[in-house]
């Protein structure tokens, strides 16, 4: 079973593991409801999906007629302005079949432009806060990819008191010195203020390679069973942060299986040699690649 922890101030003990719903986004029902079924077996209780995950929200919302009651169910909208999230918010509630969201987040935000925009008079943050006033929403947060995004979340933070963030954490991201560094203040700040903190890519391998065409997810992910565990250990040996499951739902079981499994700190010498054997590369280099 996986361990639970405090998620941030929320009062609501969450799985280390989230369910990362976008592995949902193209499946037929009965799949969904297959994969979906795995995270009764290993005790996940918390569901993170996007009103952008193309149909993750529609499948997520027929099998919580039996389950919402245990579940933290978590969504996003990409929205930038006010009247626009605030449609995706009641979308979001109707696909889900839910009546209120436990967290409503602010999806990838990492561009200048579109922070200024989301949190800015008649930006997308006032339509979460409306629902929030209203019941519709519980909690509020904010996620983003990108080698900058620690540092804009600090910034966020600063201008929102947001209840939680999400944000790229493994190896071969905390090898990059500047990375590491905006992800170290970002953690203690999050600390301070009890600011849950969610991490993805954390099984990542690296970029599909040579024009290969994406599949399941739009980077190549470790698949070996031991670098993956080390992967999961990884983050997981780092108190305060939750591992949102891959894109990928064939990595789903393992993933789980490495969580539920007493928790070893890899060396790391054992860490860079799987980035040796595995090819391993950050997703993004500041001032190289910076976007999925």
């Amino acid at each position: 079973m996986i361990p639970l922890a405090p998620f941030g101030k929320t009062g609501h003990n969450s799985s280390r593991v989230i369910f990362g719903a976008a592995a949902l986004g193209s499946m037929k029902q009965d799949n969904a409801d297959r994969v979906l079924d795995l995270l009764l077996e290993f005790g996940v209780n918390h569901i993170d999906t996007a009103a952008a995950y193309g149909d993750s929200e529609l499948r997520i919302g027929p099998w919580m007629r039996e389950h919402r009651q245990h579940f933290f169910v978590a969504t996003k909208t990409g929205d930038r302005t006010m009247a626009a999230a605030r449609d995706s918010i009641h979308r979001s509630l109707d696909r889900l079949r839910t009546d209120r969201l436990d967290l409503i987040q602010l999806h990838n935000l990492a561009e200048e432009e579109d922070w200024q925009r989301a949190m800015g008079p008649g930006g997308a943050l006032e339509a979460l806060v409306e629902a929030r006033d209203q019941g519709l929403v519980r909690f509020i947060g904010v996620t983003g990819h990108g080698s900058r995004i620690a540092a804009t979340h600090r910034r966020s933070l600063e201008r929102f008191a947001f209840d939680a963030v999400l944000f790229p954490y493994n190896f071969t991201m905390m090898s990059i010195a500047q990375y590491a560094a905006d992800a170290e203040s970002l953690i203690a700040i999050c600390n301070e203020r009890a600011v849950a903190m969610q991490t993805i890519k954390s099984a990542a391998r690296r970029r599909w390679q040579n024009g290969a065409s994406r599949k399941l997810s739009w980077y190549e992910p470790l698949r070996e069973r031991e670098p993956l565990r080390r992967a999961v250990h990884f983050t997981l040996s780092r108190p305060g942060l939750f591992l949102n499951s891959s894109s990928d739902a064939t990595l789903l079981r393992d993933i789980l299986e490495a969580a539920s499994q007493p928790l070893v700190q890899p060396s790391r010498a054992a860490l860079e040699s799987d980035v040796v054997d595995y090819a391993m590369e950050p997703l993004f280099i500041p001032g190289v690649r910076d976007r999925i």
